[in-house]
């Protein structure tokens, strides 16, 4: 993932926004070495899962679905990931790739039990219509094919993923330049990797390649550790909870330096502990971020 980083730490470095904080970073590490915590990757309870291509398929559509939750208060990913799971338990060819093709927002929110419009459903629909079409044109209709296709590497996985998927491809121009993030696309190799233990469809050779998967809980959480300060103007939006537009610049700002900043911490870690056990360890810093500690649902 080196394009993500690079373009990253481009933004870092230009971002009038955002700063990353390098006493921060030392001192977030600091804190944290040592104790970065193994978490199983099911530890809620709440992903499907039964060792075979039906949990590819499964974790497939639910990272294609992964994005804008925070217009509707009631919504989040625990709602996405508990309502695939169980629609899929009632009906085991729910995601086959011909009736993806053919989903109404309707049948979407009947799947999810969910009573109400969702955040951006029409975009939601048409992902996954794309899934079904691209997996039915290229890989027999299965995302077991599609993983099978990588060579056991995240890096190559992720590369057909948006090479195959436009939806999957989390890119902005930032002041001329392509910026590029993958937050799904690197996602669905994390669940795999965590899901089957990197073993099967998560054996991977290079897990270690992924970066953080740039949202808008995780700047909040740098930002709390003092580890990202931000502008007036845009601490001023922040605090007043109104929305920043997806490829504004203050939103390339804060999600390229959030990367930029966890491999800073990646990199002190690994150096601090020998380059011992942090090749497989963004997935650990993940979970630090988001459920260790405790923040509000502003970004």
């Amino acid at each position: 993932m080196e394009e993500v980083r690079a373009s990253s730490a481009w933004v870092a470095t230009r971002s009038a926004h955002v700063v990353v904080d390098s006493s921060g970073i030392e001192k977030a590490v600091e804190e944290m070495q040592g104790s970065i915590p193994k978490v199983k990757w099911d530890f809620e309870g709440i992903h499907y899962f039964d060792n075979g291509p039906l949990t590819v398929q499964y974790l497939f559509v639910l990272d294609a679905l992964n994005f804008c939750f925070w217009p509707d208060k009631d919504l989040n990913y625990d709602n996405l990931a508990l309502g695939l799971k169980e629609a899929l338990q009632d009906d085991k060819s729910v995601f086959d790739a011909d009736r993806l093709q053919k989903i109404t927002g309707p049948q979407l929110r009947n799947l999810l039990k969910w009573p109400r419009p969702l955040p951006l459903e029409n975009e939601r629909v048409r992902l996954l219509h794309e899934v079904g079409l691209e997996l039915e044109r290229s890989f027999e209709g299965k995302a077991c094919k599609l993983v099978e296709s990588c060579g056991k590497s995240a890096a190559n996985l992720v590369a057909l993923v948006t090479r195959h998927f436009p939806g999957f491809r989390d890119h902005s121009l930032y002041k001329g330049h392509q910026v590029f993030l993958y937050k799904r696309a690197q996602i669905f190799a994390a669940d795999l990797w965590g899901a089957f233990e990197g073993q099967c469809y998560g054996e991977f050779n290079d897990i270690g390649s992924i970066t953080i998967f740039a949202d808008y809980i995780v700047p909040a959480v740098l930002r709390q550790l003092g580890i990202l300060r931000y502008s007036s103007d845009l601490a001023s939006i922040i605090e007043a909870n109104r929305e920043i537009s997806s490829g504004s610049e203050e939103e390339i700002e804060l999600r390229a330096c959030s990367v930029y900043a966890v491999e800073k911490m990646r990199e002190l870690l690994s150096k601090k502990s020998g380059n011992q056990g942090i090749e497989c360890g963004i997935g650990s810093l993940a979970l630090v971020l988001w459920h260790s500690v405790s923040i509000s649902s502003t970004p």
